[in-house]
């Protein structure tokens, strides 16, 4: 059973909503991913989201451009965290799914990473289960020290080679 659902509105969303995935994978965290307009096939929107909880979700990550109603809608919906993803787009640069989702009603939360901020979201849901799961703190402990130590060879690098 999935921990988190992955859902973006469309599959051009794909390659952030991957990144996702990766830092998931790496942590060992089951995840379901799914494309799902809200607006285009509002039944299975609802259906999806109405069955989160039962299906086994903690947190959903959804991904959204321009109107980016599916992370607000999400949240409506799923009494537990989600985390809305603003797409960039072509018009607004994604500043308007930023706001879209960011700028929820008060009993509504969405917590928002950057414009395509697909790998933060994945650690976000992350720290969210490691809350009340040991393991997964651990491993993204791990995480941590693992990119502190890619950033320390990176310096050697750089004083190595002036």
């Amino acid at each position: 059973m999935a921990e988190v659902g992955i859902v973006m509105g469309s599959d051009s969303d794909l390659p952030v909503m991957e990144k996702a995935a990766e830092i998931l994978r790496e942590l060992g965290i089951s995840y379901e991913m799914n494309i799902i307009s809200a607006h285009r096939e509002p039944e299975e929107f609802f259906a999806y989201a109405k069955g989160a909880e039962a299906r086994g979700f903690k947190v959903i990550i959804a991904g959204a451009g321009k109107a980016a109603h599916l992370p607000g809608m999400c949240a409506a919906i799923f009494p537990l965290p989600v985390i809305g993803i603003p797409m960039k787009t072509s018009d607004l640069g994604g500043v308007d799914s930023l706001y879209s989702i960011v700028q929820m009603p008060t009993g509504i939360p969405v917590a928002t990473v950057a414009i395509g901020g697909g790998a933060n979201a994945g650690i976000l849901a992350a720290k969210i289960l490691a809350v009340s799961n040991d393991e997964i703190k651990e491993r993204l402990k791990k995480y941590s020290e693992q990119m502190k130590e890619e950033v320390k060879a990176k310096d050697r690098k750089l004083q190595e080679d002036k």
